[in-house]
């Protein structure tokens, strides 16, 4: 199964995050990872869904969504022609003798260290999946107390934005 990065422009209302994800519940689909904001523009909010299926899976989530009335746009990422980024807090047990090391490898990482107590660091990470992913198998010698994760949230490189093409399309139109 592919994993597919979803990009979605949505009128910024109440319900529309349980429409959006209802229709994923109803037809079995699971959503590996969600985030949603809003955009420069109050009226409209973004998310960023990640999603595991073939392409025919992935055409029949495209079309059902573009079926809600709220959704203004539907987009699916290209890895190349994107930045995906996903912020953790890593909560990991640390002692007089392993606090020191830790905070190393939080440099190494470039990540930050925003609460520390007698027996812990909370340390927060930006990147992409994989840097994350690596980091948290150091600290698991450590002892990781608690680990959140937003999700994965995207956008396209270059000067192209998903708003600038919809504005093109309802020119052309």
């Amino acid at each position: 199964m592919n994993r597919h990065v979803l990009s979605i422009l949505v009128e910024n209302q109440a319900g529309v995050l349980s429409r959006v994800s209802g229709l994923f519940s109803r037809r079995g689909y699971n959503i590996d990872s969600l985030s949603v904001g809003e955009t420069e523009n109050p009226a409209i909010s973004r998310m960023t869904i990640v999603v595991r299926g073939d392409d025919q899976i992935l055409e029949q989530i495209k079309k059902q969504l573009n079926k809600l009335i709220d959704v203004i746009k539907v987009v699916e990422l290209a890895p190349e022609q994107s930045v995906f980024r996903e912020l953790a807090l890593i909560k990991v047990k640390t002692d007089l003798s392993t606090r020191a090391s830790v905070i190393e490898v939080v440099g190494i990482f470039r990540a930050n260290i925003v609460d520390v107590s007698n027996d812990s660091l909370t340390v927060e990470m930006t990147g992409d999946e994989a840097k994350i992913e690596a980091f948290i198998n150091l600290m698991n010698s450590y002892s990781i107390v608690e680990v959140v994760r937003t999700g994965l949230t995207a956008i396209q490189r270059g000067h192209q934005a998903l708003n600038e093409q919809e504005k093109k399309e309802e020119e052309e139109e």
